[in-house]
């Protein structure tokens, strides 16, 4: 953002230009007269939020700093001047995004894909309705009936899913609770406490220990200040603020406090140099609201096969439209066929049969730990192909750990496990002893009250992250640091301070053989070594020569080459005539000495991946999966935790392993040699866009260290434009936009802060990376399941359709009426369909590769042609079948039928003979009609048992799958006692017009559901014989 620098004149601060109220566009962008389209304008702002943070007010003098907000540095602004201020720029307040009200949302599940089909196929039913309301004195009200029974159907789906979603995104919210309340500022030379959202820019404001920082903040003056950015980088460690320029990078340098951030300890006073939106958190916040997430995989899926189902119906109705026209129907019938051909061809049930089996997965992983924001979003983990995970909190502990140790001249290793069941060190060595009592007693941190029964591991410390890990290394090895602590009183303490980069405090000694005082410290390696001239082996002191002090350099370098935090430790005893007891130690003008110590070794701290992340990367990794680490930490402890974790896995080199390794320049060596590459945010921002697609591209293994929240948003979108399904894990702010845009967002639960829950998809509630893993299996299996459920579904679809066609083309009585397909659809097919998302899965999912968006397809012209033109087409021979095989009981043999529609649909004609001369009524016609429906109906219900068997499985034997989904044999069961109900029921024949059948009716459809049976055996029997074969491309769906 283009800043004033600090010229003489005044100029605002950031962005707005004078009178241009309330802007936080750039000035750049809000010219006067820019008629720019309001997308464009919308677009030009999110690249401009996509770009780093632009300021420069780190790298101004105090005098500049006078001379560019007008404020006096010890005075601040003047009231009169801050309202003004404040009326130009608008509270310091986050602004929220444009909320989708509720109906909006409401009306999206009612009208939104599949129920749009459902919709319009109603509304052609009251169409039909009306045609022949106005056309018959006595209309059938079967049109009726279907369009109300869908529209209960969609309104019913969309209410559950509607409560379902009603859930979800508050994500402004969130942010809001990030905000101080109040601020302390200095106005007119008086300090005065005020709401924090009347702060502008310019105001002198001081913050202390405890207190959030009220706005992006140019330290003027400090003392002993550090703040907590871990919600905004990701590091855990609190950072020192101070008035020193330290670095270009405004996130980076010392002097710059940023909004929402927390100050831990010590005091400071500051410029405030953004406020509102216009601060770095402000701008992360507006990022994450306006991104769109886009389209679920799923939901493109299914426009697809809205899109094939739509064709296929329109097709149909419209070629025997004409048909019925050539054949010389009226305009009016041939048009109601058109609609009934249409309404034939929409599964009114699958709607439902998706939500609910959606549902079911959503609940089953929620039982796993994963928590499921968006029903969709439960398939879209299973089409996950890269992983973009955060490293702080996702794939590590976040909490600072002892590693390993180095005394005795040697390195040992700690035990960093979260449940303490790895290696121990020996700890016998008198060294130790020297080594944990410094590392004790030169430590300010402390437990919380009332934790004894809490797990060591477990309990809050107040203090800095490395002291706590310390302090818990040694309450593990040594029993109570408190008891050691009241053992050797303090007299006295230099705290750590960034100049001199030390700690330091002196003792009471009760020890027998050993001085009254004792002093220790602890500190960065090589100031700590610098002040010793001895060092203690074995337990005895040795003077400090040449080779100890390279085999420390050693040391101090491997420990730091694996990413770890390195601290150094000496003591001296004071001698007793120069200190006696009751000494006036003074830590201001240091009256003991601070050289000649003696060094006794070195402990190095990391955060320590957690338990179940390595395998859960190597399964990732088998499932065809890539895993990137995008951490806001350093690049050697991003590559020793992505070593740690398999991330980058044994073996694989980094250009700088290379070239190490081969002792030449990185310039020499081949980027295209090294299949592992770590890249620093500070050179990611100077990569144009087709750079970091080839790095995406070509680079097996990659770890971004150093990103700031945008870069995160860039490299997701780097990955999508390589057609990838990226899901992105984080916790922090920072990953609040990254999560948004990714296709899913998984946020952690426990430690996850609000924001990234609300920008998040997916919830993992145990924090564990292994859930993901889980999840990505439940999504492939009921992608898979997915498709056998419609599978089954739009089988029955045929034998649905073929009677009205040749009820039209061949002048049949009707086979099959409008609302014994109701019943097939809403009621025997819903369980079974449903069953099948309980399907186990047949191979091992988490073998084979992600699915690619663009081929494989939810349904397929493969899935239609075995649906409808092979299962289907047997389906409705048994239907036919059955129909002949009454009417012919009932004295009307095939022959016949042909033709006789108009005579035998005519009320008037109560005389019409059969084969056999017999004279039937309209009434008695009629009655054989609904008994012909109601079997017709019931074959199909015999031929579904066979179809949802061979569902079950898309490539093994059904054999080999075994019947082991209860929930499917339910189905077979639940389906056939409906049939029966709705035949045998006494009433059915006036409420849907079912009669009884004669139980050998029952058995004609037998056969063809066994043929069914064998016909997709040896099908299946073909795919796995001959892979790659015909059959497989054309039947595999």
């Amino acid at each position: 953002m283009g800043l004033g620098k600090g010229k003489d004149d005044y100029k605002p601060a950031a962005t707005s230009e004078p009178g241009d109220k309330k802007s936080n566009k750039p000035a750049a962008t809000s010219e006067p007269g820019d008629k720019k389209s309001k997308k464009e304008k919308k677009k030009m702002d999110m690249d401009e939020l996509k770009k780093e943070v632009d300021l420069d007010d780190h790298k101004l003098t105090l005098d500049e700093l006078h001379r560019k907000y007008g404020t006096d540095l010890s005075r601040g602004l003047s009231s009169s001047r801050a309202k003004d201020i404040l009326a130009r720029d608008g509270p310091n307040a986050l602004t929220p995004p444009p909320t989708t009200p509720e109906w909006v949302k409401f009306c999206k599940q009612l009208f939104g894909g599949f129920s749009m089909l459902l919709w319009i196929g109603a509304i052609l039913c009251f169409l039909a309705y009306g045609i022949q309301a106005a056309s018959e004195d006595e209309p059938a009200n079967d049109n009726l009936y279907l369009g109300i029974v869908l529209s209960a159907v969609v309104i019913i789906t969309g209410c559950f899913s509607y409560y379902q979603e009603a859930k979800s995104s508050k994500i402004m919210e969130s942010f809001k609770n990030l905000v101080p309340q109040q601020a302390l500022v200095v106005r007119d030379g008086e300090k005065n406490s005020i709401n924090a959202e009347e702060v502008v820019a310019g105001d002198l404001v001081e913050v202390k220990g405890g207190d959030r920082i009220p706005a992006d903040l140019r330290i003027i003056s400090s003392h002993g200040c550090k703040v907590d950015n871990s919600s905004l980088t990701g590091e855990s460690e609190p950072q020192t603020r101070s008035p020193d320029f330290t670095n270009d990078n405004p996130l980076e340098t010392r002097n710059i406090a940023f909004f929402s951030t927390n100050c831990i300890e010590g005091t400071a006073r500051g410029i405030v140099i953004n406020t509102g939106d216009r601060t770095v958190m402000g701008r992360i916040a507006t990022l994450a609201s306006s991104l769109d997430g886009g389209k679920t995989p799923i939901a493109k899926e299914i426009e697809h096969f809205i899109h094939i189902i739509t064709g296929v119906a329109v097709f149909l109705g419209v070629s025997f439209f004409i048909l019925s026209l050539i054949l010389g129907y009226g305009w009016l019938e041939a048009v109601i066929f058109l609609i009934g051909i249409i309404v034939a061809n929409v599964p009114e049930g699958l709607l439902a049969t998706v939500t609910v089996c959606l549902t079911l997965t959503a609940k089953r992983m929620a039982k796993k730990n994963c928590l499921v924001k968006n029903l969709e979003a439960v398939e879209t983990l299973g089409s996950t192909s890269t992983i973009c995970s955060d490293k702080t909190g996702t794939l590590t502990q976040n909490r600072m750990t002892v590693a390993h140790m180095w005394f005795d001249n040697q390195i040992h290793e700690a035990d960093t496990t979260e449940n303490q069941s790895g290696t121990s060190f020996d700890r016998s060595s008198s060294t130790w002893a020297a080594l944990a009592r410094v590392a004790g007693l030169c430590n300010r941190a402390v437990f919380l009250a009332e934790q004894n029964n809490v797990p060591i591991l477990k309990r809050d410390v107040a203090g800095d992250a490395s002291e706590a890990a310390l302090l818990k290394c040694i309450e593990l090895c040594c029993g109570s640091v408190k008891d050691m602590r009241d053992k050797y009183p303090k007299v006295a303490e230099i705290p750590f301070n960034s100049t001199n980069k030390y700690q330091l405090s002196i003792h009471k000694n009760a020890t027998p053989g050993e001085t009254k005082h004792l002093l220790v410290m602890k500190g960065a390696p090589e100031r700590i070594l610098d002040r010793c001239s001895t060092i203690v082996l074995q337990g005895k002191e040795q003077p400090l020569d040449d080779e100890m002090k390279d085999s420390f350099q050693n040391a101090y370098v491997e420990l730091g080459g694996l990413g770890e935090r390195v601290l150094g430790f000496c003591h001296f005893h004071l001698p007793d005539d120069q200190f006696p007891e009751g000494f006036a130690f003074d830590a201001d003008e240091v009256n003991f000495p601070t050289e000649n110590l003696c060094f006794i070794g070195l402990m190095a701290m990391i955060d320590p991946p957690r338990a179940a992340v390595p395998d859960a990367v190597g399964k990732c990794r088998s499932a065809g999966i890539k895993v990137i680490m995008v951490t806001g930490d350093h690049p050697i402890t991003a590559k020793a935790i992505a070593k740690g974790v398999g991330i980058i896995s044994e073996g694989n080199e980094t250009v700088e392993d290379i070239a190490a390794r081969l002792n030449v320049p990185i310039s020499e060596v081949n980027p295209r040699d090294a299949k592992a590459c770590v890249v620093h945010g500070g050179e990611l921002k100077d990569l144009t866009s087709d750079q970091l697609d080839e790095i995406l591209k070509h680079h097996t293994e990659i770890v971004f260290a150093r990103t700031s929240p945008q870069q995160k948003l860039i490299i997701v979108e780097g990955c999508q434009r390589q057609g990838a399904i990226v899901a992105v894990t984080g916790d922090g702010v920072n990953d609040s936009p990254a999560l948004k845009k990714a296709d899913i967002g998984v946020a952690m639960g426990i430690a996850g802060s609000d924001v990234s829950k609300q920008a998040a998809d997916m919830i993992l509630l145990d924090d564990n990376f292994a859930s993901i893993v889980t999840g990505v299996e439940e999504g492939r299996l009921i992608f898979d399941n997915l498709k056998k459920s419609i599978a089954y579904t739009l089988t029955s679809n045929i034998p649905e359709i073929t009677p009205f066609l040749l009820f039209i083309i061949a002048n049949i009585p009707l086979p099959l009426g409008t609302v014994t397909i109701l019943c097939i659809d809403l009621g025997t097919d819903m369980v079974p369909a449903i069953s099948l998302a309980y399907e186990a899965a047949e191979s091992d999912i988490m073998k084979r590769q992600p699915r690619n968006p663009k081929t494989d397809k939810l349904v397929n012209e493969r899935l239609i042609s075995i649906a409808y033109g092979q299962i289907g087409m047997i389906q409705a021979l048994a239907g036919f079948f059955t129909y002949f095989v009454i009417l012919a009981e009932n004295g009307f043999l095939p022959s016949t039928l042909f033709g006789i529609r108009v005579n035998w649909d005519n009320k008037y004609i109560n005389d019409l003979e059969d084969s056999y001369g017999q004279q039937w009524t309209y009434e008695q016609r009629k009655i054989v009609e609904f008994t012909c429906h109601t079997a017709f109906f019931v074959s199909i219900v015999i031929v579904q048992w066979a179809d949802v068997i061979i569902c079950k499985t898309r490539r093994n034997s059904v054999f080999q799958q075994g019947m082991k989904n209860k929930i499917l044999i339910f189905g077979l069961f639940e389906e056939t006692a409906l049939a029966a109900f709705l035949s045998y029921c006494p009433g059915m024949d006036v409420a849907l017009r079912m009669y009884p059948l004669k139980p050998n009716w029952w058995f004609c459809a037998f056969p063809y559901s066994l043929l069914i049976f064998i016909y997709d055996e040896i099908r299946k029997l073909i795919l796995r014989r001959s892979p790659g074969g015909w059959v497989e491309r054309e039947t595999y769906y």
